[in-house]
């Protein structure tokens, strides 16, 4: 075991995995993960589900397509195909990336284990890469080292401590799991680890109404499981805009069974069954009743949030500021914060820091970061203004910006003006016989600047990105509908027409 000086040591292999940039190549550079090589992102997160949702919604073709007149029928769904498809690209891509690091870059010191901090810009080998961050999901060391031999596994893990002159903590996040009674039972996943079970679940059960549970929901139900989401709250997805939210609660309801404002208060092994079946039971109750309906299930998914993974680097041992979250606290150059001042040489990026657990974030921060490790004295700023996410449920969703209430709340009721556009009420829309799309649009009825907008329905996430352009450079309502041709009869008239219907000043363009 020993102790190596380099220039630069990242925390995570995720969007951390960037910041080696040509910069770096006459330098000494240690990755340290824990986890399977490539982040969350690529593994357990944002692109092996998108996989999983396409031959959903393929699945789902028929009951469209009886709409328009066309019949049609889903005749089976290979979960096993769709699964190993979609693995056998991304485990070859963590690897490849993996051993590129490891195996071929002479200056480039890979850690696969966990460490902590130890002082400002130190790091201790903690222990074997294993189950705090992405367990499940984590294939065999002998996997992740594909055409290493021992020896070579052996001397990427005997590195006992690392000193930096500079680090960057990008050590993502990872699911919470809630203190449920059986919680720990096999047939119990989450996001990381349901991708990869054997056989399509006939039965599952979803606990959670955000994002992933919403994603995952779908997923199931559109391959032909039957899928019970259970939400302590009133509606699903509450951080959406309360119009939106509620289009989409009602619209998921008939898609697969929601059950609202109720909780699982225990899971249990499914002793009924025989032949050594194996299942659950999930012991559920609504808010405030004390008796309890048992659902069955083959596995059952927790999906409650994600947490950053600042504990798991002893971020509080070392004396840096923490959110009451538990993300580490940085400033806008992406500085460490301690005391409430910038450490010097210390950045973070991604989940473990910033409000926004989106891919697209987190390479952004990478980005300054990286800018900012190579000229600390051309520091640039993070910018965190009109970031847009999506939810790839069904229906999807997208949003940027503020919600109609938090317009509201910013600027004043009074000066706050909003359109709901509905698919169905354009061309398109009329020809997709679409009755459940929305576009919705906030702007500042006072000079026409958008403050958000909202969507739920087909293609969502691209229909919205003509109003994250307007809202990031500074387009107003006005302008941005009637400064530019919309092609006529593309579904984009959505939101042409929503942006016309704001109670806004009109400018000179026709």
């Amino acid at each position: 075991m020993s102790t190596i000086s380099v220039d630069l040591a990242i925390i995570g292999s995720g969007s951390g995995n960037s910041l080696v940039t040509p910069f770096w190549d006459d330098k000494r550079v240690a990755i340290a993960e824990q986890g399977v090589f490539g982040g969350t992102c690529l593994n357990v997160g944002c692109i092996p589900t998108k996989m999983y949702v396409r031959p959903a919604a393929l699945a789902r073709t028929p009951e469209e397509a009886a709409r328009l007149g066309v019949e049609m029928r889903t005749e089976s769904v290979d979960w096993r195909a769709i699964r190993d498809r979609i693995f056998s690209r991304i485990d070859a891509i963590s690897e490849a990336g993996e051993r590129y690091r490891a195996e071929e870059l002479d200056h480039v010191e890979l850690i696969s284990r966990r460490v902590r901090l130890d002082g400002p810009r130190a790091l201790v080998v903690d222990g074997p890469g294993g189950p705090d961050a992405r367990a499940a999901s984590e294939r065999d060391a002998s996997e992740r080292g594909a055409g290493e031999t021992g020896s070579d596994a052996d001397a990427r893990d005997a590195v006992a401590r690392v000193e930096a002159g500079q680090l960057v903590i990008a050590a993502g996040s990872r699911p919470v799991m809630p203190d449920i009674p059986g919680i720990d039972l096999p047939g119990v996943h989450t996001s990381d680890t349901v991708m990869r079970v054997d056989e399509l679940p006939a039965r599952v059960v979803v606990i959670g109404g955000g994002y992933i549970a919403c994603e995952f929901a779908a997923i199931f139900s559109g391959l032909g499981s039957q899928v019970v989401q259970v939400v302590r709250g009133d509606r699903l997805l509450r951080r959406l805009d309360d119009e939106i939210a509620g289009c989409f609660t009602a619209e998921a309801g008939r898609r697969w069974d929601v059950r609202l404002e109720c909780s699982v208060r225990a899971i249990r092994v499914d002793a009924a069954l025989a032949g050594g079946a194996s299942g659950l039971v999930a012991e559920v109750g609504r808010s405030g009743e004390t008796g309890t309906e048992a659902i069955r299930a083959d596995i059952v998914l927790v999906a409650t949030g994600r947490r950053p993974n600042s504990d798991l680097v002893g971020a509080a041992q070392a004396g840096l500021d923490l959110h009451d979250d538990g993300r580490i606290a940085v400033d806008e150059y992406q500085r460490v914060l301690s005391g409430g001042e910038p450490v010097e040489g210390v950045y973070a990026l991604g989940d473990v820091c910033s409000p926004f657990q989106l891919k697209h974030v987190a390479n952004h921060e990478a980005r300054v970061v990286a800018h900012n490790l190579e000229h600390p004295n051309e520091l640039r700023r993070s910018r965190h203004e009109a970031v847009p996410a999506a939810v790839f449920s069904d229906p999807e969703l997208a949003q940027v910006g503020l919600t109609e209430a938090e317009a509201a709340e910013s600027i004043g009721a009074e000066h706050v003006t909003a359109k709901v556009q509905r698919y169905g009420d354009t061309a398109y829309g009329w020809a997709m016989e679409d009755g459940t799309g929305v576009f919705k649009v906030v702007a500042d009825r006072r000079d026409g600047r958008i403050l958000g907008a909202h969507a739920m329905g087909y293609q969502a996430s691209n229909l919205i990105q003509v109003v994250v352009m307007a809202m990031s450079f500074g387009v107003d309502a006005h302008t941005a509908a009637r400064g530019q041709y919309w092609i006529h009869p593309a579904l984009m008239e959505v939101v042409e027409n929503a942006l016309l219907g704001l109670d806004v000043p009109r400018g000179d363009a026709l």
